[in-house]
């Protein structure tokens, strides 16, 4: 009767056998059966190096290194995994953690950019400059505006808007105040927005 009322269901028999595979893999990369690990990697490797290709660009010569030590945490972890959730939402979860532990360290670099007069009306653009981020028709150029922004600009934007972190979150994790994360939101928002006019314009 349980399985009849599974297949009636359709979806949790679904996600009942993705996760046994799931485990039977993981097991077998354990064991160290080579082809479970090839399998492994080739699954979740385009997964993860676009992911972590999107958040770094345009530092994509740490794109490698990076995706590297996301398995080589997976590998270390695997044995935690339990299988309560799907495999690729387990390791994109450490993926995510990685990229954000990437943000923390580069943001909590001392900053070489000085403080400039803001736009006083610099806050009623964190809409706009979500929905931007948002809008997959217009993804080309806001990497393109992302990409020439400095850094700590870059991550902060992407950090906040993308990953969907606060200004708290992001303080607490690099160490600075959150007034100082906020005044870096406020600059990367008006450089990107001025950067973003003159592209439009151009």
């Amino acid at each position: 009767m349980h399985r009849l009322e599974q297949q009636a269901l359709g979806q949790p028999q679904t996600v009942s056998l993705q996760a046994d595979e799931d485990l039977v893999l993981v097991q077998a990369v354990l064991r160290r059966d080579r082809k479970a690990t090839a399998e492994f990697v080739s699954r979740y490797s385009g997964h993860i190096y676009s992911y972590v290709r999107s958040r770094l660009a345009p530092r994509y010569e740490q794109v490698e290194d990076l995706v590297q030590e996301i398995f080589l945490s997976a590998w270390k972890s695997l044995r935690r995994y339990r299988a309560s959730g799907s495999l690729h939402a387990w390791v994109m979860g450490i993926a995510r953690h990685k990229v954000e532990d990437y943000y923390r360290e580069r943001l909590r670099a001392p900053e070489s950019i000085e403080d400039s007069e803001l736009d006083p009306d610099t806050s009623t653009y964190v809409s706009t400059i979500h929905q931007v981020l948002e809008q997959d028709q217009v993804r080309k150029n806001t990497q393109r505006v992302l990409s020439a922004l400095p850094e700590p600009y870059r991550l902060a934007l992407i950090w906040r808007y993308w990953e969907k972190a606060s200004a708290r979150e992001m303080a607490i994790k690099t160490g600075k105040t959150e007034k100082a994360i906020e005044r870096l939101l406020a600059r990367a928002r008006a450089e990107f927005r001025e950067r973003w006019n003159h592209d439009q314009s151009s």
